[in-house]
Parts: structure tokens; sequence; C-alpha cells
């Protein structure tokens, strides 16, 4: 059993609309754009990152806006839900705030004895709030949410499968363990992760396969605190029988891929550089950073990508 995974690190999702997604997830959630940058294979395609101050591993979810992209088909073979932490007892905060919003599918839920908010993102991506108690984790307070009731960072993803064994198998190998069941929900987290450490799989076995498209998560990162720690876990999904790509630089993480039994495509990203790395701490998000390669699109891109605000 591997013991270097700490929990999440990022979940990744398409979008339709860059400036409806910037303004959801900095207005209507109060995180922060921790950076501006493009699609390494797409760069005419911004790639968005909103997080916490500094973008903590276990905070960020990320965004590729394809402009009008069709919207995704929710089925199996997919992160369903991106679960975020937020104090108890402030629920009803979020209600009312995300109903104001115009927020679509605000719903109130119970699962495994913790009390959710479920909601739609601007492109129909399934989203929920979750109480938790004793999460130190600092939400970011200059998005004009409240400390008292700020996000924390990630609680969980929900994964729709046909079947979940071998899924669960796998991540028992990656050191989650079962903690819970509830009808087809399964509940794994890992004993010291970094609070983004909670997996729930539900099983639904006759569902059709998800389509990717808008509101879609594109996958799911877990984290390493650093590249050694990286390499040792690729060579031992790689002993195991799975297809792991080489390690890719992507500025802020290196990281590494590889597709699950049940469809959902996993990377395993490092807590290092971090996307301090080219900005101020004080500025970040702030400006277009672009990869090396494509430096040289600087003007045309900054012509041609939709502003993110007015």
């Amino acid at each position: 059993m591997l013991d270097q995974i700490r929990g999440l690190h990022h979940v990744t999702l398409m979008a339709s609309d860059a400036r409806r997604n910037n303004a959801f997830f900095t207005g209507a959630l109060g995180l922060r754009r921790v950076k501006q940058t493009v699609n390494f294979d797409a760069p005419d395609v911004y790639h968005l990152y909103y997080a916490d101050e500094v973008g903590t591993p276990g905070s960020v979810m990320t965004y590729f806006p394809f402009p009008n992209i069709g919207k995704g088909r929710p089925g199996v073979g997919e992160v369903g839900t991106t679960v975020y932490a937020v104090p108890r007892g402030s629920l009803g905060f979020w209600e009312g705030r995300l109903g104001d919003a115009g927020v679509a599918e605000l719903a109130r839920q119970e699962r495994f004895g913790e009390q959710r908010l479920t909601f739609a993102g601007p492109d129909g991506e399934g989203l929920a709030l979750v109480e938790v108690d004793g999460d130190t984790r600092a939400p970011w307070t200059h998005g004009g949410v409240p400390e008292d009731v700020g996000i924390h960072g990630f609680h969980s993803v929900s994964m729709r499968l046909r079947d979940g064994g071998a899924t669960e198998e796998l991540l028992g190998f990656m050191g989650y363990r079962e903690v819970g069941r509830s009808g087809n929900l399964r509940r794994l987290a890992l004993e010291h992760g970094n609070g983004a450490d909670t997996v729930d799989i539900e099983v639904m076995p006759g569902a059709a396969f998800a389509n990717l498209g808008g509101g879609s998560v594109h996958h799911v990162a877990f984290a390493v605190e650093n590249r050694e720690k990286q390499l040792e876990v690729r060579k031992a999904l790689l002993d195991t029988g799975y297809q792991v790509t080489p390690v890719i630089d992507r500025d802020y993480f290196w990281a590494i891929y590889f597709r699950t039994p049940g469809g959902v495509l996993f990377e395993v990203a490092t807590n290092e550089p971090g996307f301090d790395r080219d900005e101020d701490r004080a500025h970040l998000g702030d400006a277009l950073k672009l990869p090396t390669q494509h430096e040289h699109l600087r003007s045309y891109l900054e012509q041609h990508l939709q502003p993110l605000e007015d």
C-alpha cells in the first residue's frame, strides 16, 4: 500500500465561458483566482485556477473554458460532484448567498451524518458544500465571504461508476480505507490527509457512460509532497500494471496521469513548486502567465482571449 498520497490536489473541469466561470468562483463562492494561464495543448484556451490565498493543494479548482463547448452529459465513469468544506452552521448563509446569486438546483442533503448543500455550477457541474468541525485550513477572506463561513478547501469528490470494486481496490492501494457505506454509496478516506482526503463512490450499474463537455470533470488530481514521492508512486503503479504517463512539467506542479478501471482520469501532482513561482503572492492571478513554449503568442492571446473582468 502506498503512503505518499496526501489527499486531493486539484480538480479540473471544462467550461463554456471564461468570464461567467470567473465571476461564479470569485464572486458567488468568494474564492481567489490564483492563476490565469492557458491550456498547454490548446493555448488559445484559458486555464483558470481558483483556490485559497496561495493555491494550497486540496483547495484548487481549475477550468478549461472552451468557448461554446457543448454541454456534457452526466453518467458513469466520471467525477459527478466536487465538495467543499465549510464551518458547521454556515449552510444557512450559503443558501441565502447562492440563492440571491441565482444559483441553480440548490438543495439540502445529509450524507454519512454530514449536512450538505448541493447546487449546480455555471455549466451545470455538480458542486456541494458540507459542514465540518475542526478544519484548520484558512479560507480566503478577501472575496466577500466572512472568515467564519468561508470555504476551507475541498472536502471530497464523488465518483459515479458502474462497478466500484476495482476502483475501490485502487484507492485502497493508494492508502484510502473504507469508512462508511450507505445504500449504493461507499466512502473512502485517508487517515492522515490534507483535509481534502475523502472520496465517495456511487455505484450505478445500469447508467450510461458520461459524455465529456461543459460542466464535466476532466480529471481529478491527488497530492504528493515532491517529485521523489511522485516517482515512487509512478513506479508502484507501473509495477501493478497501470499505464502511467511520464512526468510532465505543468509549471506549478509536476504531473503524471493514468486511467482508472472505472474510467475516471487520475493525476498525481506534486505540492511543489507552487503558484507563487512566477508571481508575488499579493498578486496571484492578476496577470496572464504563459508557458515558456507559448510566450511567443502573447500579443495574439492578449487580444483574442476573452477578458475575465470589466
